[in-house]
């Protein structure tokens, strides 16, 4: 669909990131230097469901350096959303809402920044569109901590995240041996089916400040086996052992461990995960008597943007400029994807494009070969996978001591 001329519109979906509003910055900045095309340049307030509320902002009364501060500001900066759109053969009612608003605002451009589930709705609304005839470029851009969209290399989040939780258990790995008595450390770290981010638990184990024990949602977990293998390594260790488990782990007949201490559900249908590593701890605490800690990090891992990767930041602001570019082109129903030069000397990576159809409600796991049995972690290949990902330092300003985020307007369209 080349030579589209109209409004675009932004919006966020699913957890925040520490740099999913740099992948904002990078659609907003490109956009407003495409008048010609791009009429105007709106932002969704709490994605999809704003749009269907037509409550967005115009971006394009925002200060220029306010927007340049949104690389280095975490969360989601317009407000994010878990809202799964029916199939339109099921229920059409919202994509006729959603084609009244394009129309109205002259709306040509749709970019939606999310991961599985928000590259679900991207794929639908694209669909949609173009069964009724009506013209608009359709780009998903890529974000999930979790790093399981299939597809691309990584995803924009991952290793600042990844970053975090190997900083944490290194430091967390100096604080916990300090006595002279015994204490298992249980660290949960987040990922429903994959375990990208406890996996990142082996980048502190190559710098000597590792867990002792890795739990993955790839290999199936066996309560009394990781109890054996905790009072093993405590025997050998003066009673300390560290273990990090994800959320997500299984039992071989596939069972969430965490479904036995879970009490609800999240707004897609998912058990709402999170307590397995207090339930290990209390399990440890019976079978051995050592002091136990269970630490969850929970939000910390997704928000912590003090110590984001410069490498991620800058692929984040690439991938939602390349996806601007790219629709102005005339390209739709795509995903911006992250495509490594696996013949390159050294880390190269490039934006590329994907048929976002192949990314929707699709994860992408560990490869089984990079996991070694018994939790006790990974092989090299993934530190060398992992390691590119996590370089360089990138952070706000700092006033006062503190950083300076992005303080956006947000003018509602009216």
């Amino acid at each position: 669909m080349k030579d589209l001329v109209g409004a675009m519109i932004f919006g966020q979906s699913g957890g925040p990131s520490s740099v999913i509003n740099s992948s904002a910055a990078g659609v907003f900045i490109e956009a407003l230097k495409h008048p010609d095309k791009i009429t105007a340049v709106y932002g969704a307030a709490h994605g999809i469901k704003g749009i269907l509320d037509e409550k967005f902002y115009d971006m394009g009364k925002e200060d220029i350096k306010e927007l340049q501060l949104l690389k280095n500001t975490p969360s989601s900066a317009l407000g994010s959303v878990r809202y799964k759109l029916k199939a339109a053969e099921v229920d059409d009612t919202d994509y006729k809402r959603l084609l009244e608003v394009f129309k109205k605002y002259n709306i040509r451009y749709f970019f939606y920044n999310g991961g599985n589930d928000s590259m679900d709705t991207c794929n639908k609304v694209s669909k949609y569109l173009q069964s009724v005839g009506y013209d608009c470029n359709v780009i998903g851009v890529p974000k999930t901590i979790d790093n399981d969209l299939w597809g691309t290399d990584h995803c924009p989040g991952y290793g600042s995240a990844a970053k975090y939780i190997a900083t944490s258990i290194m430091e967390l790995k100096l604080d916990a041996t300090v006595y002279n008595t015994g204490m298992v450390c249980i660290l949960e770290v987040m990922g429903r089916n994959a375990g990208w981010l406890t996996a990142a638990a082996q980048l502190a184990t190559y710098k000597g400040l590792g867990a002792d024990l890795i739990y993955l949602p790839e290999t199936p977990f066996d309560i009394d086996e990781f109890v054996a293998s905790v009072k093993k390594v405590c025997a050998a260790n003066n009673d300390k052992c560290m273990v990090v488990v994800s959320e997500g782990i299984k039992t071989k007949e596939g069972k969430y461990v965490g479904e036995f201490v879970a009490s609800s559900t999240d707004l897609f249908g998912h058990a709402q995960l999170g307590g397995v590593g207090a339930m290990l701890a209390d399990i440890v605490k019976k079978e051995t008597g050592i002091k136990v800690r269970a630490i969850e990090f929970s939000l910390l891992q997704r928000c912590a943007a003090h110590l984001a990767s410069k490498t991620d930041v800058e692929e984040a602001f690439a991938s939602g400029a390349y996806a601007v570019k790219a629709a102005i082109d005339g390209i739709t129903d795509k995903m911006v994807i992250l495509k490594r030069d696996e013949t390159a000397d050294g880390y190269v990576c490039a934006p590329a494009l994907m048929d976002v159809a192949l990314a929707a409600n699709t994860e992408k796991k560990i490869p089984e070969s990079w996991i070694l049995p018994a939790g006790q972690g990974l092989t090299e290949e993934y530190v060398k996978y992992a390691l590119p990902l996590i370089q360089g330092d990138s952070k706000a300003p700092l006033e006062d001591g503190l950083p300076r985020f992005a303080k956006l307007k947000k003018v509602f369209v009216k």
